[in-house]
């Protein structure tokens, strides 16, 4: 753990691209290109941060204050950090520490953590694991029977939230994932997997910690009748047989009868309709632009959607957050909060727990200094005076 620690110290780690190079270098290019790709010719999966570049920030200067207010009140909860983590599917297999590394980081910096539903601890654990809020996200993999038991637990394990995802109709084609070895790593064919053992040789720390931690874990949050967790899989196939409606909302609400948000939106059409539907939050998201190429980036689709909200439920932002500065510009344009997806996992993949709480602190500084040099001393008070974006963005 100490060496983890001394390889993520300043000055040698300053950003979250520094760390998403020490991810680079330490796990496996299969694993490595799970996390960091996108679907096919990855045209949204590179817009969703280069977004940000086009939104420019009016300061007020000759303002001083001692100390930045970070608060934000988020779906019933006050976290230190406008900043919650996002669902990362496949945790475990990035670190052993997987889950509970994010969940534990979370609740030390006082915000929320998203635990997926694709998730190699169970549930119970990773709330005992964090200080905070934690939200459960949900696909229907398994069936309603299963996804019905995952709710089940996860209320009765005290999850505050439940983050219902809707824009997995099928997988997205991530061509990488083929190409380098994913499916096969995954599968249970040994002969699939021989073309790629060269690389996961040469990845001798993640193969020991992969081996010591029992190898592939299975899905310890989707539970099938008689048979017991589902195995680690290939989940692009079987998202197509668990394709989710806004009936099913339906039958959730008979089994979970606390807050709702929901991740997947792009534009007012679906966000008014999520209101309609009782959302407790919309989440405007691309899913990292893991899903169709070629939609909006996740912050151009902003301004729509919390026009068409228009102040009746909470609208959070998720996709491309890199710099804090980038947390800063989303919640000028109309987002309560952010979710945190790939940059926390950067860190989680360069070392466990400690790279997890380096990516946060990166994020942390950065608001504070964003903040103090915008002249605006609390995250409450940030508006849309703040930036200028292309007035195009508006619908």
């Amino acid at each position: 753990m100490a060496s983890a620690a001394n390889s993520l110290a300043s000055p040698r780690v300053v950003n979250i691209e520094d760390l998403r190079q020490l991810a680079r270098r330490r796990v496996p290019c299969s694993v490595f290109d799970y996390l960091d790709g996108g679907a096919e010719d990855e045209w949204t999966l590179r817009e969703n941060p280069r977004a940000f570049n086009d939104i420019l920030f009016r300061p007020r200067s000759a303002v001083a204050f001692a100390e930045c207010d970070f608060r934000a009140r988020v779906v019933g909860h006050d976290l230190a950090f406008p900043g919650v983590l996002a669902p990362v599917g496949y945790s475990r297999l990035i670190h052993p520490q997987g889950e509970l590394a994010g969940a534990r980081a979370a609740g030390e910096i006082g915000t929320a953590y998203t635990l997926s539903t694709i998730s190699g601890y169970k549930l119970e654990n990773v709330k005992a694991a964090t200080k905070g809020p934690a939200w459960y996200q949900l696909y229907l993999l398994g069936g309603r029977a299963a996804a019905e038991s995952g709710i089940d637990r996860a209320k009765r394990a005290g999850f505050s939230a439940l983050v219902f995802t809707v824009d997995t109709a099928i997988s997205g084609m991530r061509e990488r994932d083929p190409r380098n070895g994913m499916k096969a790593l995954l599968g249970s064919n040994p002969f699939a997997k021989l073309p790629y053992l060269p690389d996961i040789l040469a990845h001798p720390r993640w193969l020991a910690g992969f081996l010591a931690d029992g190898g592939l874990p299975k899905l310890e949050n989707i539970v099938i009748a008689g048979k017991g967790p589902m195995d680690l899989i290939d989940v692009s196939s079987a998202l197509a047989e668990a394709a989710v409606s806004w009936d099913d909302l339906k039958w959730i609400r008979k089994v979970w009868d606390g807050p709702i948000l929901i991740k997947g939106l792009l534009t007012g059409e679906d966000a008014r309709r999520a209101v309609d539907e009782g959302a407790a939050a919309v989440i405007v998201s691309n899913h990292g632009g893991r899903q169709l190429d070629s939609v909006y980036p996740a912050i151009r689709a902003l301004p729509e959607v919390a026009a068409a909200v228009n102040g009746r439920t909470e609208v959070l932002m998720d996709g491309g957050i890199r710099r804090g500065s980038d947390i800063v510009k989303a919640i000028c344009m109309g987002a309560r909060a952010v979710l945190i997806g790939r940059a926390y996992a950067y860190g989680l993949a360069a070392a466990g727990y400690p790279g997890v709480v380096r990516a946060l602190e990166i994020l942390r500084a950065d608001v504070d200094r964003t903040l103090r040099l915008l002249g605006c001393q609390s995250i409450a008070t940030l508006d849309a005076s703040y930036v200028d974006f292309p007035q195009h963005w508006r619908r």
